[in-house]
């Protein structure tokens, strides 16, 4: 599975941004999706996931209440929507799959996309 994401840009403190990572291959389906995040000198963290089928989801506590995460098998893209956005939500974000929703590696991780939040 290769993947990647886009959708990010430099957006005012209390903005919001949808974040897109596309998956080639006709696996997706049978892939849980995660969303993850670096900031500069950070490591990097767990923002949130989605199971195969988009009906189970798990955040960060750093995301719940402000992102969504959805996807669309038919499409083979997988999203990231971030309302309210915070200085400290500035980060390379990337997308990663696994065969499991609930453990197991991220086998698969595409290429980030910057997300900058001014305040």
């Amino acid at each position: 599975v290769q993947l990647q994401a886009s959708g990010g840009g430099l957006v005012q403190a209390g903005g919001s941004l949808r974040l897109s990572c596309a998956a080639s291959g006709r696996a997706f389906s049978s892939y849980a999706m995660g969303w993850f995040r670096q900031a500069p000198g950070k490591e990097r963290e767990f923002v949130a996931r989605i199971g195969e089928r988009g009906v189970i989801t798990y955040y960060a506590d750093s995301a719940k209440g402000r992102f969504t995460i959805s996807r669309d098998n038919a499409k083979n893209t997988v999203y990231l929507q971030m309302n309210s956005l915070k200085p400290e939500d500035t980060a390379v974000y990337y997308c990663a799959a696994r065969r499991s929703f609930y453990s197991g590696n991220y086998d698969y991780r595409g290429q980030g996309t910057q997300v900058t939040v001014s305040s």
